[in-house]
């Protein structure tokens, strides 16, 4: 009994010591001329259901629940961030090749279409984050017209 209670202080004490490891946010004030919003005409309702869907851990505009604040709830969210910018910014799309935007844009697609983005993990938190097949379709179509048209000329 003694040693499970010296086990459970001692988890007690390293919860609390995690909460003074800082982590740092993903929340840039100004939107970028380089975010995809600001380089292509996106419809407002593609826009809309791409910053509920995809911005909080593919731009540089994450808003952060109360329990961001946790460890290591914290800690965990800001690797997860960390990694979806690294597969793909929204909000640095614009200084992407035009090669590269036409390749993230097919790999956006067919994310969307294997239902491999958004994440069940993130959905499962973020019901509001889920496509709709209609969703789907819109935010697909206008991708496709806009990986379609880019010139691949000037890269």
């Amino acid at each position: 009994m003694a040693r499970v209670k010296v086990i459970l202080i001692a988890m007690l004490l390293f919860l609390i010591a995690i909460q003074f490891i800082s982590v740092s946010s993903n929340q840039d004030n100004q939107l970028k001329n380089t975010d995809i919003t600001s380089i292509y005409p996106v419809p407002r309702q593609v826009q809309a259901i791409i910053k509920k869907a995809c911005y909080d851990c593919h731009s540089n505009y994450t808003p952060y629940p109360w329990y961001a604040n946790l460890q290591p709830v914290s800690g965990w969210m800001a690797s997860h961030i960390s990694q979806g910018k690294r597969e793909l910014n929204f909000s640095e799309f614009g200084s992407y090749s035009k090669y590269k935007q036409q390749s993230k844009l097919r790999a956006i697609i067919n994310s969307i279409q294997d239902k491999t983005m958004p994440l069940a993990s993130y959905t499962l938190i973020h019901k509001n984050a889920k496509l709709t097949p209609a969703a789907q379709t819109l935010v697909i179509s206008w991708m496709e017209k806009t990986k379609d048209g880019l010139s691949l000329t000037n890269q």
